[in-house]
């Protein structure tokens, strides 16, 4: 993305070539901000230049120079991406910014993030995560029997659901199955909030098989989760949601 008075003229310089954001289709919101323009254009960078996961897209300093964008708006588009799951950022020498593995729930991330509403999509995960062992430890503390057995019908339904969208969708019925059980009426509802940017968007895949694996994987999470809640084992539970929040791509 060239100097402001560039753009403003128009750079002339073949595709590719800059960071930049191309322009909009009319049945689609444009970035609100220049953080989000710029995250955009250095998305479009990558898949244009067909950049695969390790490869090197530059660093704070050169897209800073290159752009002429303040060194904060530089900083709010990389942690876009990286909430993306699009772009990693590796410290010390020889560090910068990294084309990250585009896992299949990486994919889904960056579909999620694509929405109209990017940067409010990022921060309801932010705050989901937060707020998560919050609610799982209560839900330890505070379950029934009948808390249980509910919780163990939305774990069937992730695991019967016919797709990508359906499953994610049990999910994040699940969890809020979960957050109705702990008596902190004031986090419950900050939680819940986070739900509705996530509902609103898209998470259909092409190819369901190529992220069959990770689906197994993610239930056998959850219900492993499901478990510990409901033996009241509060360590457990901690284990599980840093698992489940930062020892994969979250759902």
């Amino acid at each position: 993305m060239p100097h402001e008075a560039a753009r403003r003229q128009g750079s002339g310089r073949p595709p590719g070539t800059t960071v930049s954001a191309r322009t909009p289709d009319l049945a689609v919101p444009p970035p609100r901000t220049r953080a989000e323009q710029l995250a955009a254009g250095l998305d479009a960078r990558i898949r244009e230049q067909d950049l695969q996961t390790g490869d090197s897209v530059g660093t704070f300093e050169s897209l800073r120079a290159e752009t002429g964008f303040a060194y904060s708006t530089v900083s709010e588009a990389v942690r876009l991406l990286r909430d993306r799951g699009v772009l990693e950022v590796r410290p010390g020498r020889g560090g910068g910014l990294f084309v990250a593995d585009r896992l299949p729930i990486v994919r889904l991330r960056h579909t999620l993030l694509a929405a109209p509403e990017p940067a409010a999509v990022a921060d309801a995960i932010e705050l989901r995560d937060h707020l998560e062992v919050l609610i799982d430890v209560a839900a330890a503390r505070f379950h029934t029997d009948a808390d249980i057995a509910d919780l163990r019908v939305h774990l069937d339904r992730m695991g019967s659901a016919p797709n990508w969208d359906a499953f994610v969708r049990a999910n994040w019925a699940l969890h809020e199955r979960i957050a109705a059980i702990g008596p902190n009426a004031l986090a419950r509802a900050v939680y819940l909030s986070t739900l509705g940017p996530l509902r609103a968007t898209s998470t259909r895949f092409d190819d369901e098989r190529a992220v069959a694996g990770y689906r197994a994987e993610r239930h056998r999470i959850h219900v492993d989760l499901v478990d510990s809640i409901a033996a009241g084992n509060e360590s457990r539970v901690r284990k599980l949601v840093a698992r489940h929040n930062h020892g994969d791509r979250e759902v």
